[in-house]
């Protein structure tokens, strides 16, 4: 059950999921990895925070529409007037690249190892677009230079094993950028960067949001990042929302859940 106070989002929504839920189907019984999950989502920066198992990539990727058939959803997710639950998968398809993207955890696993990074970022074009390969290498191209990636027309040339992870995380984020999504989620994206580039590549999300004015949905177990990147944050536990806040008010918060997140954060001054 969703104990969360709802915290309302200041402007235009985005998305907003009603009392959405998911489970599957196992030799002991069904499984609930959701549970009768609500909240809404604007132009701003939400981050879903809980311990491994808690439901937040399973929230991710029940709003993309790929979870396997076996899963088991009811609620509402409604995007652009549609309920993303109760679409044809033609129409799905569309969306999905389209009005939302997803930015996994490394592009190691994401990036088609066998082709040119610029290529890809093409390729969405060529799928999302009419342009021709021409218009496309140029969009790509700026859209690279907008990501804060230096010499765009050297790095269009490389093969994913020959970026660094940082750089491989723009690509990706220039990449789910190609059609101008409404909704972007990103699921542990700087999981995999050292503290530097993991500062960068936030910083790329955090103008995108504001110039793009898209929604990001930010998913990740760091409570202090999230804390300090987010603009409101949604505590997970057992697939429910369980805390519901402002980024500001997070380390005031009195749920006890969210007070043991903060309590098992290593200290500096204590064994």
């Amino acid at each position: 059950m969703n104990t969360a106070s709802p915290v309302n989002t200041p402007n235009k929504e985005i998305l907003d999921v009603r009392n959405l839920s998911v489970s599957y189907q196992s030799q002991r019984g069904r499984i609930n990895a959701i549970n009768n999950v609500s909240f809404t989502l604007g132009c701003e920066k939400v981050g879903i925070v809980g311990e491994s198992g808690s439901g937040k990539s399973t929230l991710g990727r029940t709003i993309m529409g790929v979870l396997p058939e076996s899963a088991h959803t009811e609620g509402q997710i409604l995007f652009n007037d549609e309920n993303l639950l109760t679409l044809p998968e033609r129409r799905m398809r569309e969306i999905r690249g389209g009005d939302i993207s997803m930015i996994l955890q490394d592009p190691k696993f994401s990036l088609n190892p066998v082709m040119r990074v610029g290529d890809q970022i093409s390729e969405a074009f060529l799928a999302h677009s009419s342009s021709d390969k021409t218009l496309a290498r140029k969009q790509s191209l700026e859209l690279m230079e907008s990501v804060k990636i230096r010499n765009p027309e050297r790095v269009y040339r490389l093969y994913p094993h020959e970026v660094s992870g940082g750089m491989g995380q723009r690509i990706m984020i220039a990449m789910m950028l190609v059609a101008g999504p409404k909704l972007v989620i990103a699921d542990e994206p700087t999981s995999a960067l050292d503290v530097t580039v993991r500062m960068e590549v936030l910083s790329v999300l955090d103008e995108m949001v504001s110039r793009r004015h898209v929604g990001l949905l930010f998913i990740s177990h760091d409570l202090n990042l999230v804390a300090k990147f987010c603009d409101r944050v949604l505590i997970m536990y057992a697939g429910c929302i369980v805390d519901a806040c402002r980024s500001s008010e997070l380390r005031d918060s009195q749920h006890p859940y969210t007070q043991g997140l903060f309590a098992s954060l290593p200290k500096l001054d204590e064994p």
